[in-house]
């Protein structure tokens, strides 16, 4: 007790001194505007020179900065896009009004991530990129998401108009493993996927003040994961940038009704930040809804568990016809093996019931006589004997996805925070993000995330030189449920398999011996094997949808359960000025994921799963030979749960050539440990169990006592029935994939105007982590089993390569800033991959080529500006769980024309993307997207 009424009185005591400071301190105060367009400057940093004392312009321009002493005193101001000034202020008797210049700036920015501390863009001693608040405030796409794809060597695939995945340095896909995302210090992943679902759960646009990206290896700061890029978003702090602000953003979509009949497009957000003294707030939301893009591929598959091919064919032509946007067609069976596999059954039944009544075997004259008069089973007796029955497969009418897939997609993002300046130098501050939504991801399959839920929680107390930091991430996947698993169940609670290919064989063996081609009695079998379906629309089909989405996986519906969450705690130290001899930054953190599915994603039937993590950091910087070579190295060490520790160094030199021109060289590496997915899943998709590698696994589906063969030797075995042609699957311990890089590049800015930018890298991939697609006989028994997918278990799981696999690259980016404000850029990259075994699905999914190029002026004439930029890629071989096949070649362009009220920060804009309407796909399997044509007002903007 005593205790506390000392800490009461001490807390008491400090803020009545900090008061009676605060009031002994002479008060500045000014306005800050443009000294070409007399508007007002907010955000701007006004300090007092080589001292503590600090403010900023609030939304009007105006600012107030209590300094303690006597006058004269010497006032930085300072904003990016402007040149700093110096100003000496005498006393504070008049109100300053200070004319900040606008500047060319390109190369100036200072980025962060590159060493976790303050560097010019410039001087990064590795390849980052960057979108800072002006880019944000003038892109041309309807979110600032979307506009990271203009960015160089970014690839960024749409599985949803609210879900989209950027990736770098190859594989690409919905949900990229390889890639780390962190918003505000936050790791953005949702825990149970293991890769962040785009901006679903993230900032509104409103409140992002700068986006930077690492492509390629950064773990040795960053920590698993990231083997191929680290995006790190980071949003407006209250203190800076206050005020209230909104934005309205209505458009049109679907134009040329080739999915539907045009749909409208609605986006609102609002920001309001305030500061009073040492204490502040802000509060975000947005709000988005519109009839998303519709996956519609019709083209055919051929497809073994995971792996798969396209071949030619509809359902018109190819009786085994798996449409790519189609779902329950997955499900087959051959003909010939299925029709043996019922005479067996038939003749073997007829056989014991012959004994059983005292007689002896039935001869094979008998068993015929039988099967020929068996009123039910005659036809597939005598069209076997008569050589009409192929070998061929034949699979279960499906449904499209838009029959399937809730398309009113939307997305609510409410975030806010509470912060105090301890001190001049320290802030503590509480965040919380929360974000809700419908939208649809690929995967293995579809899966329709219908009201998906998240929040991100963080407690942090940050200095200049340290901070500390708890956040949590808590994961709801609402009623999201998969789509292939969805249709295949609703075939079935009409009809079961076990009825419905005896009944198509049947029929198509009836019209055979009545003479009939073999393609008429293919159509006849399915019209009267499909009499009576559920089709969409119908009372029927409507009961059984609602019904089997709302049941778990588990107890076979399509209904995911996961509620999993990520805890978190990091912290970091910089000791550069306590040590002299060398810049010294120190960190670590220490992670817990809690699976918690109920058995519907993970093989937590028994109970919630535990995974934990930790890690620390070294970084080593020196300035040698006047400022000539700035020589960096990182190392990181991280421990999990069920793996080995990882060692993950990065070696960097900086070599200054000129003034503002640096050539960079970088040995760097990384790692990710194996996901929580990779570890445990146990989710069937429909036709796959997907499993996780932990041998566990192994034993529980009794693979030593039962063999698994490789898809492909089954494939193959399925065409020959030669026994020889099957190869057994291996299962072994998974290990932490492991990358190695080797990177040139040189950043310069030349005549103050064009700054290039060029890189070319190295990479080599260790225990590079892969998937392969396995069955299992139903029999151990009975290995020819397998010839039938309904006596065949099919598995798919991650694995090691054992071979290296090696990737390169190189990528070229220039900025031009031109006279009276216009900026234009170009950027080219390229990536490839070798040594990839053939029984190993890479995910690569990166084109050869792809380019940008964009022409901008936010005040081309008047207050009118535009923005236009044309992204451009390659075809990609496309290869995924969900669908392997080509993604042409495409080219988009997205553009914007913007008006800005005078005197204010007031601006409309009228854009789009693509503004073409041409139809393209990011991805194999995704959703063609076309234009988007929008009209927005905002408010304010900061």
């Amino acid at each position: 007790m005593k205790k506390t009424i000392c800490l009461s009185a001490v807390i008491i005591l400090g803020q009545v001194l900090c008061i009676r400071l605060w009031a002994q301190k002479t008060i500045i105060s000014g306005t800050v505007q443009n000294s070409v367009t007399s508007e007002k400057v907010s955000s701007v940093s006004v300090t007092v020179k080589n001292r503590s004392e600090g403010t900023f312009s609030d939304d009007k321009g105006n600012f107030r900065l209590p300094v303690a002493g006597s006058f004269p005193v010497i006032l930085m101001v300072s904003s990016v896009g402007f040149e700093t000034q110096e100003l000496t202020v005498t006393n504070n008797s008049e109100k300053l009004e200070v004319q900040l210049t606008p500047a060319v700036m390109l190369g100036q920015e200072v980025v962060v991530s590159a060493t976790r501390t303050p560097t010019r863009f410039l001087e990064s001693p590795v390849s980052i990129e960057r979108l800072n608040i002006a880019a944000i405030r003038n892109a041309a796409t309807p979110s600032f998401y979307e506009s990271i794809a203009n960015v160089k060597g970014v690839d960024l695939t749409t599985s949803s108009l609210t879900f989209r995945t950027v990736s770098t340095r190859g594989f690409n896909g919905s949900g990229n493993l390889r890639m780390n995302q962190f918003m505000d210090g936050m790791d953005n992943q949702a825990p149970g996927l293991n890769f962040s679902v785009g901006n679903l759960l993230g900032m509104s646009e409103l409140d992002v003040e700068s986006v930077e990206l690492l492509p390629g290896a950064s773990s040795a700061l960053y920590g698993s994961g990231g083997l191929n890029g680290t995006l790190l978003m980071n949003s407006k702090n209250p203190f800076k940038y206050q005020g209230f602000s909104f934005q309205v953003k209505e458009g049109i979509m679907h134009v040329d009704k080739e999915q539907r009949d045009p749909s409208p497009y609605h986006d609102l957000s609002i920001r309001w930040a305030k500061a009073f003294n040492r204490f502040a707030f802000k509060i975000n939301s947005q709000f988005i809804q519109a009839q998303d893009w519709q996956a519609n591929d019709m083209s055919n598959l051929a497809r073994t568990n995971i792996v798969s091919k396209q071949k030619p064919g509809d359902r018109n032509s190819d009786i085994n016809y798996d449409g790519v946007n189609i779902y329950g067609d997955e499900v087959n069976a051959d003909m010939y093996s299925t029709t043996q596999a019922i005479i067996y059954q038939v003749v073997e039944g007829y056989k014991a019931a012959v004994i059983r009544g005292g007689g002896k075997e039935p001869t094979a004259d008998e068993i015929d006589n039988f099967m020929s008069s068996h009123p039910k089973y005659r036809v597939f007796w005598i069209a076997m004997k008569n050589g009409l029955i192929p070998k061929k497969r034949v699979s279960r009418s499906g449904y499209n996805e838009k029959d399937l897939v809730d398309y009113k997609t939307y997305n609510l993002k409410v975030s806010g925070g509470i912060y105090y300046n301890i001190t001049s130098k320290t802030e503590a501050s509480l965040i919380g993000y929360w974000g809700t939504g419908t939208t649809v991801y690929t995967g293995a399959d579809r899966y329709s995330l219908k009201g998906v839920k998240m929040g991100q929680y963080k407690a942090e107390i940050k200095n200049k030189n340290w901070f500390l930091r708890g956040y949590t991430t808590q994961e709801n996947a609402g009623e999201a449920y998969n789509t292939t698993a969805l249709a295949s169940y609703i075939n079935e609670s009409w009809k079961v398999s076990q009825q419905w290919f005896p009944e198509y064989i049947g029929n198509f063996a009836g019209a055979r011996l009545m003479g009939a081609p073999e393609a008429n009695a293919h159509r006849l079998a399915r019209s009267k094997a499909d009499s009576g379906r559920l089709l969409p629309g119908t009372p029927g089909f409507n009961e059984q949808y609602e019904k089997i989405r709302k049941v778990p996986i588990s107890k076979k519906g399509a209904l995911f359960l996961d509620k999993t969450d990520l805890w978190q705690f990091d912290g970091q130290l910089n000791l550069s000025k306590k040590i002299k001899v060398v810049d010294v930054l120190i960190g670590g953190d220490y992670k817990q994921y809690i699976l918690n599915s109920e058995g519907t994603l993970f093989a937590d039937t028994a109970g919630r799963i535990k995974i934990s993590e930790w890690g620390a950091f070294l970084q080593l910087q020196k300035d040698l030979f006047h400022n000539r070579l700035k020589f960096t190295a990182s190392g990181r060490y991280d421990k999990s749960k069920n793996f080995d520790g990882q060692f993950t160094p990065r070696v960097t030199a900086l070599i200054k050539v000129a003034e503002n021109n640096n050539i960079r060289l970088s040995f760097q590496t990384a790692y990710r440990f194996p996901t929580t997915q990779d570890q445990y899943i146990n989710l069937f998709t429909g036709t796959t169990t997907l499993i996780g590698s932990l041998p566990e696994f192994a034993d529980y589906y009794k693979f030593k006592g039962n063999p698994v063969y490789t898809a492909q030797s089954i494939a193959k075995y399925r065409e020959t029935t030669n026994l020889s042609d099957l190869q057994k699957g291996q299962f072994t311990k998974l290990e932490s994939e492991k990358v190695n890089s080797l990177e040139f590049g040189y950043k310069g800015l030349l005549g103050k105007t064009l700054l290039m930018d060029l890189y070319v890298y190295f990479s080599k991939y260790n225990d590079f982590i892969g998937r392969v697609a396995v069955g299992q006989p139903g029999s151990a028994a009975t290995v020819t089993n397998i010839l039938s997918s309904f006596t065949t278990k099919s598995f798919a799981y991650a694995q090691n390569v054992s071979q290296d696999v090696k990737a390169r690259g190189f990528g070229l980016g220039l900025e031009y800033s031109m006279i009276k404000g216009y900026t234009a850029n170009l950027n080219v990259t390229s990536d490839k991959i070798f040594n990839i075994p053939a029984d190993y699905i890479s995910f690569f999914n990166t084109p050869a080529y792809r380019f940008n190029i964009g022409l901008a002026n936010e005040h081309a004439w008047k207050q009118f500006g535009f923005n236009l930029n044309y992204r451009w890629q390659d075809k990609v071989d496309w290869e995924g769980t969900f669908g392997t096949g080509s993604v042409p070649a495409y080219g988009t362009l997205d553009a914007q024309i913007s008006y800005k009220i005078h005197g204010t920060k007031n601006i409309f804009k009228i854009g789009a993307s693509n503004l073409l309407n041409k139809y393209y796909y990011s991805a194999f399997g995704n959703p063609q997207i076309g234009g988007l044509f929008y009209v927005s007002f905002g408010y304010n903007i900061l």
